[in-house]
């Protein structure tokens, strides 16, 4: 009984990747970018630099209040509560964006930031359930579990909306794109709500979510972590690894839409193959190196999938087909999975577990958005600079040799055990 619980458990929460990758596929990296910039923003040049902003500013404010937010969940216990505040902000405010259209600049950007702080907000939460759900032994093939759904997620919304933007993301087909953002807001409510259901926060007494004493207590435990998280050396040289490296991976995701229309002239039937097929074999890569992190590591999967991405990277640049894209979107895929995954188990690997949620709202919060922050301005501005974005992609390639020289120092040991007294 107690086994067939935990199976329902370990369920609900892929059933919440599977959920909550509609947005960010959906929202982040395919359709509403190019809707914001064609429509909302009339094809305007400015409108480039007005979603580069929105992105910024969701992922800064994130950056700033993960930490104190997850101390207080440590504190008052009540996990869940905060990831449901912040499913619900990014579901209402997807919804909402569904009424936006032509001269609606400022209001759109409101609401994408609401959005897409709820998304990443919740992925603290989310993500420190890992380490109650998973044994040590099957940690990298539970997470690699989790974003295999999250791709199936990914790939099911682009199946459902297919049809509503056949006729391009462009005015005249504006609103069936808008009710492409609807059927995102239902389908994350859907699939999101059995984690709510059926997982249960630890018992700390009566602490209140949110009170005075849960905020001071909040800010002591982060001022504790920002000054002894150099007692967990392998810890902080990770994170910074991280940083690097997914500020890469990151602005990748976030151009790649735009890339592959401004670069190599793709339409949007072309690009919804593209990233159904991106999705399909990041399943296969997160299932894949799933199994062998636990066989071999997280340390060495994420070194394998680093030098993956380098590989991407330079066949993006001397791409010159649609054809030769459409491969190294595959390839893409594979490494995308696999290398969110094995950081996953990394960081359950290496974090003490009376600061789990606190210490993952510095991996999914501090270091994570810090990076989406980083990436896609380098990207801009070298590409403002030398007027290619071959060249602002090429930049890319120094995030991946320093995230992977940092995690070649990196010991992967089990958690607790790293600390220096």
């Amino acid at each position: 009984m107690l086994r067939e619980r935990q199976k329902y458990k370990v369920f609900s929460w892929l059933l919440f990747d599977f959920a909550n990758t509609s947005f960010s596929v959906m929202m982040v990296t395919f359709v509403f970018p190019l809707y914001f910039k064609n429509v909302i923003c009339k094809g305007e040049p400015s409108g480039d630099a007005l979603w580069g902003f929105s992105v910024s500013l969701s992922m800064l404010l994130v950056a700033l209040i993960s930490p104190v937010l997850g101390a207080a969940a440590d504190y008052s216990g009540k996990r869940k509560r905060f990831l449901l505040f912040f499913t619900l902000t990014s579901i209402v405010a997807t919804a909402l964006l569904s009424f936006s259209g032509p001269g609606m600049a400022l209001v759109a950007v409101l609401l994408f930031v609401l959005a897409n702080m709820g998304f990443e907000g919740g992925l603290v939460f989310y993500d420190s359930y890992l380490k109650q759900l998973a044994s040590a032994k099957s940690i990298g093939r539970v997470s690699g579990y989790g974003f295999a759904m999250g791709y199936l997620g990914a790939l099911s919304i682009l199946l459902l909306v297919q049809p509503l933007l056949s006729k391009g993301i462009v005015l005249s087909n504006m609103p069936n794109v808008q009710l492409s953002f609807l059927v995102v807001a239902i389908f994350f409510a859907l699939f999101a709500a059995p984690l709510f259901l059926v997982l249960r926060d630890e018992k700390k007494g009566d602490r209140p979510a949110i009170s005075f004493t849960a905020i001071r207590c909040s800010l002591r435990e982060v001022k504790y972590t920002v000054q002894h998280i150099m007692s967990y050396p392998d810890l902080a040289r990770f994170l910074l690894a991280y940083f690097f490296y997914n500020d890469a991976i990151l602005t990748v995701i976030a151009f790649s839409s735009i890339y592959a229309q401004n670069t190599l002239g793709f339409t949007t039937g072309e690009l919804i193959r593209f990233f159904m097929l991106v999705q399909t074999t990041a399943i296969a890569g997160s299932l894949i190196f799933g199994f062998v992190t636990d066989k071999i590591g997280p340390k060495r999967t994420i070194v394998i999938t680093l030098l993956i991405w380098f590989v991407v990277v330079v066949a993006a640049i001397f791409a010159d087909s649609k054809e030769l894209f459409f491969y190294t979107g595959m390839l893409a895929g594979m490494s995308m999975g696999s290398s969110q995954a094995a950081s996953r188990s990394m960081m359950t690997r290496l974090t003490p577990q009376e600061h789990v949620t606190e210490f993952f709202g510095f991996y999914d919060g501090t270091f994570g958005k810090a990076s989406a922050i980083a990436g896609p301005l380098v990207f801009g501005l070298v590409s403002a600079q030398a007027g290619s974005q071959k060249a602002a992609l090429a930049s890319l390639l120094l995030f991946f040799i320093l995230g992977l020289l940092l995690m070649t120092r990196v010991r992967s040991v089990g958690s607790g055990s790293t600390r220096v007294t």
